[in-house]
């Protein structure tokens, strides 16, 4: 089967940094599905992987996190899916990753794709639909409902594919007020569009925005991205006894900031419960069905932004460059071989 993959750690622009494979189509075991992939999307976690994880000599690492197709084949023991249905999922960091015709994935962590979408547009949606609504529901604890909500969440990064998705989710599906931050018309524009209540810069001093917006305590903080350089600034807008959750990679942070407000911190990393085969691993299958039935309602949409074309090393290279910038809108798909 075609797949891309890359041997050592190198920056995008190097001629190897992601190369097209031929390798063995997998069998699958126990709880695994087969998935025949038809669409995948690019993600942070993608790069940073690339950059930081050098597979051992003379092997091949498959990256890709996220994933649209059709159920070939399954294990023995799988009881949720059969061959021939459609699925989206992200998959687990520590097995190969998607950017393979043929994928391996634990059945407890996919998810029916929404039958109102293409592959593309639901290969958009799986990592960062798990992780906006883990943030939200899990890590902040903000209870799912459309009565009021006398406090406000903060969105730093609401462009960004979590932000996208939380966005949506915080606005459809609680009764909290919502600001997101962008520094770009364009970036605003999405946010708003997606349900935001209000925009504000985080390249410019966020308190006397907030205070202009004369809305509820920010009470809830969700830092997508640059948390090491806000969160000072983050830690003087919350409210007494809130809480923030973060998801990007600081590398320092000091949390005794937030014990004068006796505000708590909280870590979201979707591929926790994966990783660990956690005793409630399966909620993510109930999570991402939830999510196709809230798209094929109409409640959500996708993220989609940007195809590249078919999946090859070009084209993830391609995207791998373009979210590095940390400039892009929405989520890159590519679809097909």
């Amino acid at each position: 089967m075609k797949a891309v993959g890359y041997t050592k750690s190198l920056p995008i622009e190097a001629p190897d940094a992601l190369i097209d494979i031929e390798t063995a189509k997998p069998e699958p075991r126990a709880r695994d599905l087969r998935v025949a992939v038809k669409a995948i999307s690019a993600n942070p976690v993608d790069f940073k992987v690339r950059k930081r994880a050098a597979p051992p000599e003379g092997e091949t690492k498959i990256l890709g996190y996220d994933a649209a197709g059709i159920v070939d084949a399954v294990g023995s023991d799988v009881t949720l899916f059969r061959p021939g249905d459609e699925v989206f999922y992200a998959g687990a960091i520590n097995r190969p990753g998607t950017n393979a015709e043929f994928h391996l994935v634990d059945e407890r962590i996919v998810g029916r794709k929404p039958t109102s979408l293409s592959f593309a547009q639901a290969a958009a949606l799986p990592l960062t639909s798990i992780t906006a609504w883990e943030l939200l529901f899990d890590r902040l604890g903000v209870a799912p409902g459309k009565s009021h909500d006398p406090r406000t969440l903060l969105i730093v990064g609401g462009a960004g594919g979590v932000g996208s998705i939380l966005i949506q989710l915080a606005r459809r599906l609680t009764g909290l007020s919502i600001v997101a931050t962008a520094s770009r018309p364009e970036t605003t524009k999405w946010c708003l569009e997606l349900g935001a209540h209000a925009v504000i810069d985080h390249t410019m001093p966020m308190q006397p925005q907030i205070e202009a917006l004369k809305l509820p305590p920010v009470a809830l903080i969700a830092s997508l991205t640059g948390t090491d350089q806000h969160f000072p600034a983050l830690v003087e807008i919350l409210a007494p006894q809130g809480k923030v959750a973060l998801i990007d990679d600081p590398a320092t942070l000091n949390a005794m900031l937030l014990k004068g407000k006796a505000a708590s911190l909280h870590w979201e990393a979707m591929f926790t419960r994966s990783t660990f085969e956690t005793a409630d691993m399966i909620a993510q299958h109930h999570l991402l069905n939830d999510v196709a039935d809230l798209i094929d309602k109409g409640v959500l949409r996708t993220t989609l932004e940007q195809t590249f074309g078919i999946i090859n090393a070009a084209n993830l290279k391609r995207a791998h460059a373009l979210l590095e910038t940390g400039k892009s809108v929405g989520k890159i798909v590519l679809e097909g071989w």
